[in-house]
């Protein structure tokens, strides 16, 4: 393998990996928004 043909697996493996890692961590963190959902405190009567 010349160093081209590396340097473009090496380039599509790591883009790859980023672009799984952060749709697994969207998926988690939409999990997280539904196990514990946002809910406002209730305001201060003044």
């Amino acid at each position: 393998m010349d160093k081209w043909t590396f340097g473009v697996t090496m380039l599509v493996v790591g883009m790859g990996g980023t672009m799984l890692t952060l749709g697994i961590m969207s998926v988690i963190i939409a999990l997280l928004k539904k196990v514990f959902p946002y809910k406002k405190e209730a305001e201060e009567k003044s």
